[in-house]
This record gives structure tokens, C-alpha cells and sequence, in this order.
């Protein structure tokens, strides 16, 4: 796809999102830029570039300076903050936005953080919008605060993607640029690594020392080296989750990031770090060889670098250093596998990255419900969307079972301009796409967790696979007949119209909400609500609506009464938030709902 198809792609889901949420409210949306946030800010998420980010919308003259955000994310450790803020044109052909442009929106975004962490901005904000959160947990934890980036997104095309790093209250503050050029090669190309790119003759003083097996053509060539300790923490340091498959990230997620055993080792022992752990394993798309000091063959560079084992050394590595600053790295190596792909099969590649994440993860603590995308309750479920038709014989749900292959789907089967608008119109709308980490956040919240739901994407995932996995261990059959896929898929529906029901009724906190909503409905009314017909219809009826609306408000002031001040948020994310609001009692409706028996 050419970068103007694409462009016109996202013109359409931007548009495609601003009409559900239009036909749901009834009310029209005010800030489609938001939406275009949102939709790459989630591509980022899905790619490991930032953790679990949040709308936010604030566009503000502070005294003479005009300050502006989109959005933010907050690492689950609180010490890593992501700010972005949007140059959205919505034009019909690719634009060229001048460096000018996208440093005039950073440096609007910059004061945000700087008024914020000087603790001025704060005071001078309506307490009930969210970005009023946001510079009060800055103004509070700027200190602990150990990465800072701001990311300028735009649907246009720029020429410089990286700027100059600025200080801001004795912090380093990176600045990047995610333009439609960048987000397109991500996209088309299938694999956002591509941009890691390591030349060990900077990072490593010179290439590392190798045992390098050439493959068959079509397959892989393979080897085995060691990385200096300090190398693998400035990969992390520069990267982030970036560098580690996306299995590994959910699985770093659920259990935390510094190993006891690895931290014990690193500070007294590290010398003796290369003999007692295991090593890790590196996929690569591509490398080049080179030589050595002492003339043997070494690995000098290498392309689409991704850890598919041994993310928890790596991340431990990185942490110890950052929390013991003393920890001597200089001694510390780190035995690594090298797999280099020589296949030029996309889909192909891919399995083969997932499988030997799955076989090399699966001689360690990793449990192969962690490898999530090929949990055999997934991959059921891709089957059965892929057959089952909605009620008008036409249309589908599409299961995401992998990241970007929906995407990957319209580009294979819309093969003409007619075809791809019936597919992304009739058949699988965007509406209609629902990824894994989508479908755990749902259907947490329909089962009593408001609590996990909240906790953002991959978190939340974590715990939903760690059920499924210790349903199938007692024996339940976790994956649908066709009957359970229709009602399942009835309870997305229904979240993504209370979702969209809330959006407009509230400055802030519309996410925790539309879950806790979601929740209490489904407590005090699940064994009555026709499922059923939510799939007949893909819909729910406008009497529905109205109650939701009248039964959000009640929600909305249950949550801000048990929270006594603290941060929405981080409140709705701790059981003792459900715990203090699951018996509310919900007003009976003034007028019958068909959907509630």
C-alpha cells in the first residue's frame, strides 16, 4: 500500500470512529485529532514503544503561553512518563509539516510539563478534568521520574523525527516525532523493530567475538556470542520494551522486572554472571559481520533486534544498575543465541519469532499461557470470528489474534478499491475489530474485575490469561461453541456502547467509568440480560441507552466518593475501590428495557 492509500485509511478510521460514537451519544464528537491520537498512540502501545497510554485532552493559554496535550502514559513503576500532543491536518493528500510546526507543538506540550513540575499549572486548573490529575502527579513525582519523552504525532509528513533532548527542572526530556511516513513503515512493513538498529562498533568498541553458522536460503543462519552487561543495559536504556517481543513484555508485566537471584549476582558476583545464567536469545532480521581485535569473525551490526528469551535478565540488568548504582556492569557477560531470518514470507517470519518464543521460553519460568497469540483459546477464537457471520448474512467480527492482522488482511483481500471499501465498510468495519487485549478488558469487567480491567492493556491481559489458564487446569472447556461466541461477543457490544454512552457525559475518567458501570450492570443484571438478542440486533435498544446514561451518573458519584481525593485513576485500579462500590444499588428503570428479562 502506497503511503496516500494509507493515509486514506486512516482519514477512514478516524472518521469510522467519530460516527460509532456519534450514532451511540447522539451528540457530536468535538476533537477528532484526539481520535487520531488515540489510534496511534494504541499502535505504539501495541508495539512496545509506550506503556498502556491514556487520552487527554487540554488546550490552554497558561499567561502569555499556550500549552497543549493529547495524551500521556505513566509506567506501572511511575518512572517513566510519556506525554503526546497532536498536529492533526485531516487532509486528503500527504502534507508536508515543517520541523517549525512540530517544535511549536512540543514546546506547547514542554510547558505543560514544566509548569506542572514547578507546581504552577496545578492550582490553576478545573480539579475535575483529567489533565488536572496529570500535573498534580507530576507536581508530586517529578523527581522519581527517570525517562521523560514527548512524542509530537501528526498525520503529516515531516523531515526531522528526532529532536534535540531539552532539560526541563534538572531532567532530560527526549523528543521524537511519529509522523504518517513513520507510522506507515510500521505498518506496511509488519515489524516496527526494523528500526533497531545496533552497531556494536559504537555501543561495544568493536564487533562481538562469534561462532557464525550460515543457513539455508528461505530459513535462518544462526550464532553464538556474548554481550557485555553494560551493552545490553543501554539497548534497554534506549529502547525500552521495544527490544523485547511482545510475548516477553506481557509476561515482564505480569511478574515484575528485577530477579532476586540475577540483582544478587550483578553486585557480588559479576564476575561469574556468564557461568550461572542461561543467556538469552536474539531474533534479528538482518546482520553483518566483521572482525574482531584479535582477527576472528564478530557480529559488527544487526537490524530488527528483538529478545525473545531472556527479558527478565535484561530488564533485571537494567534495574539493578538503575536502583545500585554501584553494581559494576564492566565484569558482567551475558551469553546470547543469535537468529538471523532469511525469509522474505512476512506471515512465515512471524511464526517462526513466536515459535521460537514459545519453545525457548518454555524450558523456564515462562508458562506457555503467556505466549499469548498462540494459546490454543485464541487461536479457536480467530477460527470461529473468521466463520461466524453476523445476523445480515454479510458482515464479521475480526478477531485480532496478532497484532496487525487486520490490517494485513484488508491489504491481502482488498486486492481492488471496491473491494477493500466493502470489506472495511460491510464486512470487518474497524467497529468490528476486536484485539486480545480489548477483549480481556471487556470481559473482565462483565465477570466482577472493574479492578483488573483498569489496570491498563497488558496488565490486565496477564491476569486474564493466568485464568483462562487455571480454568483449563481444572478442567473447564474455556474456548465457545458458536452460541458462546455470539453472547461473548453481545458483551463487547455491550461495553462499547456504554463506553461511548459515557464519553461525553464526563471531563475525565470516561475509561473507569463506562468499566465500573459495566461491572455493577452486569452484577445486578447478568442472568436477565438477553445476550441473545444484543448479537440479533449488534446493538442494544434506546431505552437501554437512556437508563445507562441515568445509571452512570450514580456510578460516576460512587466512585468519587469512595475515592476521599484520591487519583481516580490509580483508585479504580485496587480492589478496594470494587470492594467499596460493588453494592451500590442501581435506580430501577422508569420504563421496560427489552434486553433485560
Amino acid at each position: 500500500m502506497e503511503l496516500i492509500e494509507f493515509l486514506t485509511q486512516t482519514r477512514a478510521e478516524v472518521a469510522d470512529e467519530i460516527a460509532e460514537r456519534m450514532s451511540v451519544s447522539g451528540t457530536a464528537y468535538p476533537y477528532p485529532e484526539l481520535i487520531f491520537s488515540e489510534i496511534v498512540m494504541r499502535h505504539m502501545e501495541e508495539v512496545g514503544m509506550t506503556h498502556e497510554p491514556e487520552v487527554c485532552h487540554y488546550d490552554a493559554k497558561v499567561g502569555n503561553a499556550n500549552i497543549k496535550l493529547s495524551g500521556y502514559s505513566v509506567s506501572s513503576e511511575g518512572d517513566r512518563l510519556d506525554l503526546f500532543v497532536s498536529v492533526y491536518l485531516d487532509a486528503d493528500s500527504v502534507q508536508s509539516v515543517p520541523d517549525s510546526a512540530t517544535q511549536k507543538a512540543a514546546e506547547q506540550c514542554l510547558r505543560f510539563l514544566s509548569l506542572s513540575a514547578q507546581g504552577k499549572l496545578a492550582a490553576s486548573m478545573d480539579p475535575a478534568i483529567e489533565a488536572h490529575e496529570l500535573a498534580l502527579h507530576i507536581e508530586k513525582g517529578y523527581a522519581g521520574l527517570d525517562e521523560i519523552r514527548i512524542y509530537v504525532l501528526t498525520d503529516g509528513q515531516v523531515k526531522t523525527k528526532n529532536f534535540k533532548a531539552r532539560e526541563i527542572s534538572g531532567k532530560t526530556v527526549k523528543l521524537e516525532v511519529m509522523d504518517i511516513e513513520r507510522l506507515h513503515r510500521h505498518w506496511s512493513e509488519g515489524k516496527p523493530r526494523d528500526e533497531l538498529v545496533v552497531n556494536f562498533d559504537d555501543v561495544a568498541g568493536g564487533p562481538l567475538p562469534c561462532v557464525y553458522i550460515q543457513g539455508e536460503a528461505e530459513t535462518y543462519d544462526y550464532a553464538m556470542t556474548v554481550l557485555p552487561g553494560e551493552v545490553l543495559r543501554f539497548l534497554y536504556e534506549k529502547y525500552g520494551a521495544r527490544l523485547l517481543e511482545a510475548n516477553v513484555r506481557s509476561f515482564l508485566t505480569a511478574t515484575g522486572k528485577v530477579n532476586k537471584g540475577i540483582q544478587a549476582t550483578l553486585r557480588s558476583d559479576p564476575d561469574k554472571f556468564v557461568a550461572y545464567n542461561n543467556g538469552i536469545v536474539i531474533v534479528a532480521d538482518e546482520a553483518r559481520l566483521g572482525k574482531t581485535r584479535d582477527g576472528g569473525p564478530g557480529i559488527a551490526w544487526m537490524r530488527g533486534m528483538q529478545i525473545v528469551n531472556g527479558g527478565q535478565t535484561t530488564a533485571s540488568i537494567y534495574f539493578t544498575k538503575k536502583k545500585h548504582p554501584e553494581t559494576d556492569l564492566g565484569k558482567v557477560r551475558v551469553p546470547a543465541k543469535v537468529v538471523v531470518l532469511k525469509t522474505d514470507d512476512l506471515a512465515a517470519e512471524e511464526a517462526m519469532i513466536s515459535d521460537i518464543s514459545r519453545y525457548a521460553n518454555s524450558q523456564n519460568a515462562v508458562k506457555q499461557s503467556d505466549l499469548s497469540a498462540n494459546a490454543a483459546f485464541h487461536v479457536e477464537l480467530e477460527k470461529i470470528s473468521n466463520r461466524v457471520y453476523c445476523p445480515d448474512g454479510v458482515g464479521r467480527w475480526f478477531y485480532e489474534r496478532a497484532a496487525g492482522s487486520y490490517t494485513t488482511m484488508l491489504a491481502r483481500e482488498g486486492t481492488t478499491p471496491a473491494k477493500y471499501r466493502n470489506l472495511k465498510t460491510l464486512v470487518v468495519p474497524p467497529a468490528r475489530r476486536l484485539t486480545k487485549t480489548d477483549l480481556a478488558k471487556f470481559l473482565n469487567a462483565w465477570e466482577g474485575r472493574p479492578d483488573l480491567a483498569s489496570l491498563g492493556g497488558q496488565k490486565n491481559f496477564a491476569h486474564f490469561m493466568d485464568d483462562i489458564r487455571s480454568r483449563e487446569e481444572q478442567g473447564e472447556e474455556v474456548i465457545p461453541d458458536v452460541q458462546g461466541y455470539k453472547r461473548m461477543i453481545a458483551k463487547v457490544i455491550f461495553f462499547k456502547r456504554v463506553h461511548s454512552l459515557v464519553r461525553p457525559m464526563f471531563p475525565a475518567f470516561q475509561g473507569n467509568i463506562a468499566i465500573y458501570l459495566v461491572s455493577i450492570i452486569s452484577r445486578t443484571y447478568s442472568d436477565r440480560i438477553d445476550l441473545d438478542r444484543i448479537w440479533d440486533q449488534q446493538d442494544i435498544s434506546e431505552a437501554f441507552k437512556a437508563q445507562i446514561r441515568v445509571w452512570a451518573v450514580e456510578v460516576n458519584d460512587a466512585i468519587n466518593r469512595s475515592a476521599r481525593g484520591r487519583m481516580i485513576s490509580e483508585w479504580a485500579k485496587k480492589d478496594e475501590c470494587w470492594n467499596a462500590i460493588r453494592s451500590l444499588e442501581l435506580k430501577m428503570p422508569t420504563q421496560g428495557i427489552p434486553e433485560i428479562k
